[in-house]
């Protein structure tokens, strides 16, 4: 019997009915020669720091860095533990059922570093030794899923990408676990402070373009601005920035209405604008989130959910081309389009059959593991709005990108008024080829530089060297320079995808893609983690950092932690890995090195943290009580020993017993055992009582 694992129940269906597998059994489908099992995403995930022993969160455990890795059954949490989940436990014994009776394993959950982890996991867990192939397809159509199954890859050729989702997995959880139980030590009274490799420098670039945002002071320029008429075309001309008030008064005291200028050169210049790329993940996001305001997670969880109706290719994509041999389908795929797409983009699709089509989006040495998002041939039939919207965009982005080019005359008029330089721009489309069907989801950038914009017009007159124009209108206009905009979660995408680099050029971007930030498959991810860890909020489409978000940015923002180039680089390798480049060992070193180095980092943070939060009224010393050698120091809500960040753990409450302890009291009660006579002590049962605090082996009593 071969056992094939999918990631879902609904492809573990889809797949063994393509198949010819109709039992259907507690856990799996049987039929012909074939078990068609599944996962539940994962069942299986990296041991908690329990496991190792690490038992409380202590000073003295960090950093907590295990000799070898250990897998456990997912994990749930119930009245405040974690415990096994039922359903994933279930799931597994029914897979190490099958698996004792198979000769051979097939592969099917999702083709990418995050399915093959769920797969290899569940492998290793289970110790077995059955040889496995992989089913690696891009679509989930009748057609795709017979094909992959004809030709089945061997497993073995997939280890180098489990061994870069395994490093990506054991360095996410040492940079995690650590940084968080470090930071949240050493911040003593502030909850608990989340850091991890991926979110903690999403979270810099937040905050660092909201606090560039907020603190922003608007600079006065001014441009002097002239109407003219030739033909009945009315159109303007700008002069250059001027930045001081008097300056450009005076400058533009020199012109009158009425004065002629003269015409001092004409520049006419054809530009090519190409199509865009086909949409891979991430630009997807961005321009739903752009059109729609759909979050990052919602367009992936809607691409996700179109993969599986056979209608789109694999979303979780990281490549923007196609190769050669998905190119001679394109025609039928456009056909298909024109028989069932709306009707603009049928129209358009009907055009492109048969015709020369443009091959920008063609490479077969830049598709990576899927190529890039298109939709398949079949029917899509009715389906929400929202599926829609991304189904509609992935097929119009398919008719731009393999449309012709758009061939624009760009005009430039340079004109002398009275020695005042003053420009005008035009721009006429001679062809507009792909920009026929272009949606303009890009939003009017906030950031650009108002100096071209001023300068541009709807239309110019023929117009020649040495020629005199009539000035109409005069004015002097103020602008101000503008903050780069509040992060949106497109923007975040694009900064994320380039490790902050701004980069407009698509094909510059998509080089830089293996540096970035994450993965597509995981962006979205990253970015709902920091709305669950409450250090964002939505404002509209912006993004802002909540009071939280910014304590633990100003925190560890001058540490690398934080540094977003680091994390790319480590994308980067893990990339390499993929590759055969870069071996496990020589990562995990570096990773574990790093790991020690940011701990202790973070713990140092307690000296300064110490500092400012020390209340000024404390005038003497208090000895520790549990290490002898340390000061006990009082802040707002703790006691806590000066050697906390060396080993000592000791920290007490202020408030015991629903009385605040002074300086006096608490001097008393940790040196001498015992402090004076309090009113209104709250004993355990609610009542209250006059008397003293007694503190005997580490508790503090009623006596």
């Amino acid at each position: 019997m071969k056992v094939v694992i999918a990631e879902k129940p609904s492809v573990a269906r889809d797949l063994a009915r393509v198949m010819g597998a109709k039992e259907v059994k507690d856990g799996y489908i049987a039929g012909n020669g074939y078990a068609f099992t599944y996962a539940f995403g994962h069942l299986v995930q990296l041991c908690t720091p329990q496991a190792y022993g690490f038992l409380n969160w202590s000073v003295k455990n960090l950093p907590i860095i295990p000799k070898e890795f250990a897998l456990e059954v997912k994990k749930v949490r119930k009245d405040g533990k974690q415990q096994d989940d039922m359903g994933a436990l279930k799931q597994l014994n029914t897979i190490k059922w099958l698996l004792e009776q198979a000769e051979e394993i097939i592969v099917a959950t999702d083709a990418g570093r995050e399915g093959e982890l769920i797969f290899r996991n569940i492998y290793y867990y289970l110790k077995s030794n059955i040889p496995f192939k992989r089913l690696w397809i891009s679509s989930q159509t009748d057609k795709a899923i017979k094909e992959g199954f004809a030709n089945l890859k061997d497993g073995t050729a997939y280890d180098s990408l489990y061994m870069s989702a395994r490093s990506r997995s054991e360095s996410d959880w040492l940079i995690g676990i650590n940084a968080t139980q470090a930071l949240t030590l050493a911040a003593g009274n502030k909850g608990l402070l989340s850091l991890g490799r991926v979110q903690t420098p999403t979270l810099a670039m937040i905050c660092s373009r909201y606090l560039e945002n907020k603190d922003f002071k608007p600079q006065a320029f001014y441009k002097i601005q002239a109407g003219f008429e030739k033909e009945g075309i009315q159109f303007k001309a700008t002069s250059n920035r001027l930045d001081n008030k008097d300056v450009a008064e005076e400058t533009i005291g020199k012109i009158r209405v009425g004065d002629e200028a003269k015409v001092v050169n004409v520049e006419a210049k054809e530009t090519k604008e190409p199509p865009p790329l086909l949409f891979d993940l991430t630009s997807l996001q961005q321009d739903a989130n752009k059109k729609y305001g759909y979050s990052a997670d919602q367009t992936l969880s809607i691409a996700q959910t179109l993969y599986e109706k056979k209608v789109i290719t694999y979303p979780r994509t990281g490549s923007r081309y196609i190769g050669e041999d998905v190119f001679e389908k394109i025609d039928e795929l456009f056909q298909h389009l024109a028989n069932t797409a709306t009707e603009s983009i049928a129209v358009i699709s009907k055009n492109l059959v048969g015709a020369k089509l443009n091959k920008r989006s063609v490479d077969d040495k830049k598709v990576t593991d899927h190529h890039a998002l298109l939709v398949t041939d079949e029917k899509p039939g009715p389906m929400p709005m929202d599926q829609q919207h991304i189904y509609n965009m992935i097929a119009k982005r398919m008719v731009e990108s393999f449309s012709e080019v758009c061939l624009k005359d760009i005009t430039t008029v340079t004109i002398d008024a009275s020695g005042v330089e003053l420009i005008a721009k035009g721009t006429v489309i001679r062809q507009y080829g792909w920009r026929l069907s272009a949606d303009q989801v890009e939003a009017p950038d906030e950031d650009k530089n108002t100096d071209d914009q001023d300068n541009e017009n709807a239309q110019l007159p023929r117009l020649s060297a040495e020629e005199l124009l009539e000035i109409l209108t005069l004015e002097l206009a103020e602008r101000h320079t503008k903050a780069k905009p509040i992060h949106t979660e497109a923007s975040l995408l694009k900064a994320m995808e380039t490790s902050g680099k701004e980069i407009e050029d698509d094909e510059m971007r998509q080089a830089m893609k293996d540096c970035g930030l994450g993965t597509p498959a995981t962006r979205a991810a990253t970015i709902e983690t920091l709305f669950q860890r409450d250090y964002i909020k939505r404002d509209k489409k912006k993004l802002i950092p909540t009071e939280k978000g910014l304590a633990v940015y100003f925190l560890v923002k001058d540490r690398s932690i934080a540094k977003v180039t680091l994390t790319g680089k480590w994308e980067q390798k893990l990339e390499e890995m993929r590759a055969n480049k870069v071996s496990y060992d020589v990562f995990m070193k570096h990773i574990k090195d790093y790991t020690a180095k940011i701990t202790t980092e973070l713990m140092q943070l307690r000296v300064a943290i110490a500092h400012e939060e020390l209340k000024p009224q404390q005038k003497g010393k208090i000895k520790c009580p549990k290490c002898t050698e340390g000061q006990v120091q009082l802040y707002d809500k703790v006691a806590q020993c000066s050697q906390y960040a060396r080993g000592c753990d000791f920290k007490i409450w202020r408030t015991l017993h629903g009385v605040f302890l002074d300086e006096k009291e608490m001097k008393s009660l940790l040196e001498k055992g015992k402090t004076s006579e309090l009113k209104g002590l709250k004993n355990t049962d609610g009542t209250m009582t006059n008397g003293s605090l007694v503190y005997e082996n580490n508790k503090v009593l009623i006596g």
